[in-house]
C-alpha cells in the first residue's frame, strides 16, 4: 500500500467503532479526510450520528457528504471523537497541529468519553519531536511571545527556533481561532509533560500541539497490515 491506501485504511478499521446514534467529534488532515468520506458513505446508507466538526474545512467536507453536524454547545459531550496525529509515542502522546486547527482538536478530543488517532506508519515513532511543534499564540506581542516561547522550550530541555508559520502571500497562517501559529523546531522532546506545562505558563500562548492523556487508541496501517495499539 502506498501512504495514502494506508491512511484510507486506517480510517476504514476506525469505522469498525463507530455505532448508531453516536455524538462523534471529526478531525482535521489528510487521514482524518478519510474517515470523514468514508463515514458518509455510512451515514448515506442508513447510519445515524451526528458529528462536530474540528475546523471549518472538515465541516465543509462533512456537510457535503450529508453527516449531520451539531456543536459542542448543544452537544458538549461526545462518545468518540477520530482524528489524524503528525506524531504518535508509544505511549500515545501525540503531536497535532500540522493542519493548522489544533486548538479544536484538543477541544473536542477534551470533550469525548474516547479518542482513536489515525495515521499511516510514517507518523509512529519513538520519541516525539522530528515534526516541529505547533503553538498558537495571539498576533498581540507575537514577537514577545515568541521569545518566550523559545525559552520556555529551552527551559524544558529542548531548545530550538520558533518559526512563524506563513500562508498565502507570504502572510502569518490564520487559525480558525484568528490566532497565528509557531512551529517549534526541537527535533526531540524527552519530557512532553514538563514542556506542555512551561508552554501553558506564556502570556498568549492559546494552546499547544502536545496531546497528553488524551488519545486512548491508535490505529496505524503499513505495508503489513493495520494495528490497534490502546493506550497502556
Amino acid at each position: 500500500m502506498n501512504v495514502e491506501a494506508q491512511k484510507r485504511a486506517a480510517a476504514a478499521r476506525a469505522l469498525e467503532f463507530v455505532r448508531p446514534g453516536m455524538r462523534l467529534g471529526l478531525g482535521t488532515g489528510s487521514t482524518a479526510k478519510h474517515f470523514v468520506d468514508l463515514l458518509g458513505e455510512r451515514v448515506r446508507a442508513g447510519l445515524d450520528i451526528v458529528a462536530v466538526p474540528t475546523s471549518e474545512a472538515t465541516r465543509a467536507q462533512a456537510a457535503g457528504v450529508g453527516i449531520a453536524l451539531t456543536t459542542l454547545d448543544d452537544t458538549p459531550e461526545l462518545d468518540l471523537t477520530i482524528d489524524g496525529a503528525d506524531e504518535i509515542a508509544p505511549d500515545l502522546t501525540l503531536i497535532k497541529g500540522g493542519g493548522g486547527a489544533l486548538l479544536r482538536e484538543k477541544v473536542v478530543a477534551a470533550a469525548s468519553a474516547r479518542m482513536i488517532v489515525i495515521a499511516d506508519e510514517t507518523k509512529w515513532v519513538p520519541r516525539l519531536g522530528r515534526f516541529p511543534l505547533p503553538v498558537e499564540i495571539v498576533p498581540f506581542g507575537a514577537t514577545a511571545i515568541h521569545r518566550a516561547v523559545e525559552a520556555a522550550s529551552a527551559a524544558a530541555g529542548c531548545p530550538g527556533p520558533a518559526v512563524l508559520r506563513k500562508g498565502q502571500q507570504g502572510h502569518a497562517f490564520v487559525t480558525d481561532g484568528g490566532h497565528w501559529l509557531l512551529d517549534a523546531q526541537l527535533q526531540s522532546i524527552a519530557d512532553p509533560p514538563a514542556l506542555a506545562a512551561r508552554l501553558c505558563m506564556v502570556p498568549g500562548v492559546m494552546e499547544h500541539g502536545l496531546f497528553i492523556g488524551l488519545a486512548h487508541a491508535a490505529i496505524v496501517a503499513g505495508p503489513g497490515g493495520v494495528r490497534l495499539i490502546e493506550r497502556p
